[in-house]
């Protein structure tokens, strides 16, 4: 039996009371550092606001963009899509790229690797990659993917989903069932076990509990940290957006001292890291495009949560739909005339001021191992990518749910190289301003995550859009 989050809740001791955003701002501002955030799917933007995003990681790129000496830069890797071996070597050239631009830019930095609250993603292997390529394999690796806008949140070491206001640890969700990444532990100490086929041993992973955060302050954290040992993994439990604060306060004071650390952690931590507030609500921007051009709503994501969101759009909306059937894409003798087609009644909607929604069919086609079930995903996400390739009418927006649906339609699809984080348009929702190369030059861009919102959620985002 499970139980409520304001059952456990009650018993937690009160948040910590000092408030800290503004000194940790202070402190961050004054270190000259960027934190660089590689984010294996574009929805770790969803708890930031203006701050730049990065689909290439050239060299030149990413020093240009250090030399602006931002705060956060995102630098969106995708790698959640790719087969484990090739999300090793995509780390090592990213790393690589990092430190010749660092250097190059004189512009110290702070690595993040974002990946999925819900524990989906390449780990340990991706992180290791960077502590090698980034010579910090003495840096404590911190584990945090408490992502507090979207109801995931760490207690007693145990990683919980909230669903109808209860405490669901994630082994018992459908996304430790992941046909990639799945995983049997909600544990975060047996999890990093589990994930590292022993490697690192339970009792070996170093924990920051919730009475550290409340009751011992920074002061608390700073010891906690400075007793792991190099290279150990210190997992960080967390409820509200204040013990993450406590958290970071006592990290960049542990920093001084010289102590080295590597983050792997959900989206809610990025701007506190840097001292800005998490998850602030953007109102839409008005779109000038010159038409009564109707919106584009595609989905990719298969998780049940999207399957009853997208439903309740078809139902309740006045869009017209087009289902891409996915055996038929895989079987497919000339899938780019299918994606062509698909445009072409898609332009003639858009021009008449219908909005349209482009989903694949709902059952999930799955290989008989790992790399064949992302090998499929792949061949789904080219053919959606295609289908946007050949649009000619520009919509008012573009909504892309799933997450690796939305970078691939933004980088392939629409050729965007760098976008503006405009902030969330609901909770865990970010809204893109693509840049004026793409093809669709500084268009509205939803970047909406298949595990995030409710039954109506992706209907009202857009009818926010809608303005």
């Amino acid at each position: 039996m499970y139980l409520t989050v304001d059952q456990k809740v009650a018993q937690l001791p009160p948040d910590y009371p000092e408030e800290m955003l503004s000194a940790i701002r202070d402190e961050f501002v004054q270190s000259g550092k960027t934190i660089v955030v590689l984010d294996d799917d574009p929805t770790g933007t969803q708890t930031s606001s203006d701050v730049t995003v990065l689909t290439s990681w050239r060299v030149a790129l990413i020093t240009d963009e250090l030399k602006k000496k931002p705060s956060i830069l995102f630098i969106l890797t995708n790698s959640r899509s790719l087969p484990e071996s090739e999300a090793i070597g995509l780390a090592h050239e990213i790393g690589t790229n990092l430190n010749e631009a660092a250097k190059a830019s004189g512009r110290e930095i702070v690595v993040i690797s974002r990946s999925d609250s819900t524990l989906r993603g390449h780990f340990p292997a991706e992180v290791d990659a960077l502590s090698e390529t980034l010579n910090m394999t003495d840096a404590v690796i911190v584990l945090v993917p408490a992502f507090i806008e979207g109801g995931r949140i760490t207690i007693d070491d145990v990683h919980y989903l909230i669903d109808n206001q209860t405490l669901v640890p994630v082994s018992d969700t459908p996304f430790a069932n992941d046909v990639v990444f799945g995983y049997q532990n909600a544990n975060l100490k047996q999890w990093v076990e589990e994930k590292t086929k022993g490697s690192i041993s339970a009792q070996n992973v170093n924990s920051i509990t919730i009475d550290d955060l409340r009751l011992g302050g920074p002061q608390r954290v700073i010891e906690k940290l400075q007793a792991c040992p190099n290279g150990s993994v210190c997992i960080v439990n967390a409820v509200s957006y204040r013990d993450l604060e406590v958290l970071v306060m006592g990290l960049l004071r542990a920093e001084k001292s010289g102590k080295k650390f590597l983050y792997r952690s959900s989206a809610t931590l990025v701007p506190i890291r840097a001292g800005m507030a998490s998850g602030k609500i953007v109102t839409p921007l008005k779109q000038k495009t010159g038409s009564g051009n109707g919106s584009l709503v595609m989905v990719g994501s298969h998780v049940p949560k999207t399957t009853s969101q997208l439903s309740w759009l078809l139902a309740n909306g006045t869009s017209k739909a087009i289902e891409v059937k996915v055996s038929e894409v895989l079987t497919s003798t000339d899938p780019l005339a299918k994606a062509t087609a698909i445009s072409q009644q898609t332009d003639k909607w858009l021009a008449s001021g219908n909005d349209v929604v482009i989903y694949t069919s709902r059952q999930q086609e799955v290989g008989a191992d790992s790399a064949s079930s992302l090998t499929i995903n792949s061949t789904v996400s080219n053919f959606l990518v295609n289908i946007l390739k050949f649009l000619t009418i520009r919509p008012k927006f573009i909504v892309a749910k799933g997450g690796i649906t939305s970078s691939d339609l933004a980088s392939k699809g629409l050729s965007a190289e760098t976008a503006l984080v405009l902030g969330p348009v609901i909770p865990g929702v970010p809204v893109w301003k693509l840049d004026a190369k793409s093809k669709f030059p500084e268009i509205s861009y939803v970047v909406f995550p298949g595990n995030v919102g409710d039954e109506t959620a992706l209907l009202d985002v857009c009818r926010k859009l809608d303005v």
